[in-house]
């Protein structure tokens, strides 16, 4: 936790109320109880375990157990209608695996957390025509070469399209698609991935945990056997990153565009900016 981190899960939690048709005493009832909750943490936990608390009370408040449904089906058929336009564009260019990868990283913008407001062809443009701030995709190709096992975990619905269209171009044999354990935000769950049809190119799994990132303490005992087995780790956005960030036991690509400045500057890199990054090249 940053001191940056209290202001911004504030102001998280007071949208994700408002949002949503509660009275006003409720909603005053739990922004204090979430006061008195994050002034109790010391700092101690994760601000992606605060988020997947705040959005259990959500589901709870809502009596429901997925409050993004239909956003998430708007943005998979969104991008599946868009899908052949973008393979085409992928199988033309003078290197698919790259031109698929910027694909991938630009559906990061796909967010409605960190980003509600947001232009996807606006970001595919400029994904296809940026240099990345953090470069590490030739070691990255390298590395997935000589992979047998690939752990590749998801993050938000719509951008999934876009990792279905890398898998393909990639035609890896050994991945192994991770998605969330039950809904949270946007995030893939694995209702989402399979309508995609991501299951034609990876083997999915679930991670055993709502938080909207991965969280190694509480992931299942499957995606840990995966995650001990997997020769590289694809992280896809910063909930992922922001989970696994500073972790050196395995060899981890994180793919995303920067959404947060405390993030970037971690990085080095500024908001917006689009990373391939490898864990073992990185200072933090």
């Amino acid at each position: 936790m940053d001191h940056r981190c209290y202001t911004c899960l504030v102001k998280s939690f007071d949208k994700l109320l408002e949002s949503h048709p509660f009275p006003e005493g409720t909603k005053e009832t739990h922004m204090k109880d979430f006061l008195r909750f994050l002034g109790a943490e010391n700092g101690k936990i994760m601000p992606a375990d605060i988020s997947r608390r705040n959005h259990q009370k959500i589901r709870e408040m809502l009596q429901t157990d997925d409050p993004y449904r239909e956003i998430k089906i708007q943005s998979n058929n969104g991008l599946l209608a868009q899908y052949d336009h973008w393979k085409a564009k992928v199988n033309q260019s003078d290197d698919p695996f790259e031109t698929a990868l910027r694909l991938a990283i630009g559906g990061n913008i796909i967010d409605y957390a960190a980003n509600p407001e947001f232009d996807v062809d606006e970001t595919f443009d400029k994904v296809l025509n940026s240099d990345f701030a953090i470069n590490h995709s030739q070691l990255f190709r390298e590395k997935l070469e000589k992979a047998d096992t690939v752990l590749y975990l998801g993050d938000n619905a719509g951008e999934i399209v876009m990792d279905k269209l890398f898998l393909e171009t990639l035609n890896h044999p050994g991945v192994v698609y991770a998605v969330r354990g039950r809904p949270v935000i946007n995030d893939v769950t694995m209702e989402d991935a399979q309508s995609v049809g991501i299951d034609r190119y990876a083997r999915i799994i679930s991670n055993g945990n709502d938080a909207p990132s991965t969280l190694l303490h509480l992931v299942s005992e499957e995606f840990m056997d995966v995650y001990r087995q997997a020769d590289v780790i694809i992280s896809k956005g910063q909930g992922n990153l922001e989970g696994l960030l500073g972790n050196r036991e395995k060899s981890i690509f994180y793919l995303l565009m920067i959404k947060c400045q405390l993030i970037g500057n971690k990085l080095g890199v500024r908001k917006g900016d689009f990373v391939v990054a490898y864990n073992h090249l990185l200072e933090n």
